[in-house]
């Protein structure tokens, strides 16, 4: 990649002497990490402006800088709109590069799945290279970007990325970069429907990853609205995936998973992590690879922070630590995971976001839930809307209001038992994961 190139893809002007010649090292939106020989993208966001940090980046090594303004003294391609452009580099470099990109998106299990998929697909590369999935939650317009800039096609065999969204036409922004080989669709959920106002409209959303899709669309067999909608956009190449059906179904079996004649060890517990598992599977044959190589393979997972990950506590207490967010689907999948756990359950709900007009109705409908398992103790952190969950949860032997988290601390060191599992689930914003942490310096 040399400036020319990147004068060629954003329609830039050069500002400051002559075109440097030598290629660009690599793209950084980072002042504070700036090396030798990379081009500096001043991005602006809610709390900073990277115009702030042209020169700091140029004195790092950086060889110019992307910027919306001239700025006096300094190597620069002045652009109109610096984030556009920025996209507009990853697109051309995704292309350039010529490796299967994968695409996930759906209400909920994205991240599961894309680390599933990564799992598989990395029994499937020659030596010396390796899968490049999106890190963490780099899932947005610049995180999307950043990781198709990061592709080597020296060292990278197959791309997975994560497509987060919440309103309209940010899909449809995200898929027009990355342009997919293989797009999947976990699910239709009500995360953001405060923003969106129905699951049809979700639903919608979630489907403009399909216009842009250059190969195969996988896509969950159990999700009829999705499935419906789908069908309005594409008329390509489709897998479904499914326990209850779909052209690939799943017989799950303790920790098995089979699909026609080829069986798995599932990574992950819960009926959940088995469909997440499903579409992972789905993907290797979108890609035409042979099933039989990574069932012969153990897959070790290890999730990011605050997704089903099973705390063990010296009191002989365990918390499953689902933190990181919260729609009511995601929820409900939580107390079906914690129900598979042995011991005696505690269940520490805080509120969901996003959810507008809805609110109650699905707090409510969480709380109606949990009557069908089997559930000892019932913490929520109060507001309005969880007292929802409290009191359509009829059946749990003991319930408690809290109104903080220092109180269910103590409330969970007084009644808590060796043996019991301790399920936490909230909203990122809610900030859940400071019980757990809690929890684990004085109970761990």
């Amino acid at each position: 990649m040399f400036i020319d190139d990147i004068i060629r893809v954003t329609q830039a002007t050069w500002q400051q002497g002559e075109i440097p010649t030598i290629p660009i090292a690599s793209v950084n939106t980072d002042s504070r990490h700036i090396q030798p020989g990379e081009l500096f993208v001043a991005l602006r966001g809610e709390k900073f402006d990277g115009h702030d940090f042209v020169q700091q980046a140029i004195d790092r090594g950086a060889i110019a800088a992307l910027v919306e303004k001239e700025i006096p003294n300094c190597p620069c391609l002045v652009v109109e709109n610096t984030l556009f452009a920025y996209q507009q580099i990853a697109k051309w470099w995704r292309q350039q590069s010529n490796i299967p990109v994968i695409g996930v998106t759906g209400s909920a299990g994205k991240t599961t799945t894309k680390e599933m998929i990564s799992k598989l697909l990395g029994c499937y590369c020659s030596p010396g290279k390796t899968v490049h999935y999106s890190y963490a939650n780099f899932n947005n317009d610049i995180g999307v970007a950043k990781t198709l800039l990061e592709i080597n096609p020296e060292q990278h065999q197959f791309v997975v990325l994560e497509m987060a969204m919440r309103g309209r036409g940010e899909i449809d922004r995200l898929s027009s970069i990355a342009l997919p080989d293989v797009a999947v669709i976990t699910n239709i959920g009500t995360a953001h429907i405060g923003r969106l106002g129905s699951r049809a409209e979700i639903a919608r959303a979630k489907c403009e990853i399909l216009l842009h899709l250059r190969g195969t669309a996988v896509l969950n067999a159990e999700d009829e609205l999705l499935l419906h909608t789908a069908k309005l956009t594409w008329r390509g190449q489709t897998i479904t995936y499914g326990i209850d059906g779909g052209d690939l179904r799943g017989i799950v079996r303790d920790q098995q998973i089979t699909v026609g004649n080829v069986t798995w060890e599932l990574p992950l517990p819960g009926r959940h992590n088995a469909m997440n598992f499903l579409a992972a599977i789905a993907v290797l044959y979108a890609l035409h690879l042979d099933p039989q190589i990574s069932a012969q393979v153990p897959l070790e997972m290890t999730l990011p922070q605050g997704r089903a990950n099973l705390i063990s506590l010296k009191n002989g207490v365990k918390i499953l630590d689902e933190t990181y967010n919260a729609s009511p689907e995601a929820v409900v999948a939580s107390l079906h995971l914690l129900q598979s756990i042995p011991g005696r359950h505690w269940v520490v709900l805080g509120a969901m976001k996003e959810l507008g007009e809805y609110s109650k109705q699905l707090h409510r409908w969480v709380g109606e839930k949990i009557n069908q398992l089997d559930i000892y103790g019932l913490i929520v952190l109060a507001d309005a809307d969880t007292l929802e969950i409290l009191t359509a949860a009829t059946t749990p032997v003991r319930k408690f209001t809290c109104s903080t988290q220092t109180e269910i601390l103590h409330l969970l060191q007084q009644e808590t038992q060796p043996g019991d599992i301790i399920l936490c689930k909230a909203s990122r914003s809610i900030g859940l994961d400071q019980l757990v942490r809690q929890l684990q310096q004085t109970m761990g």
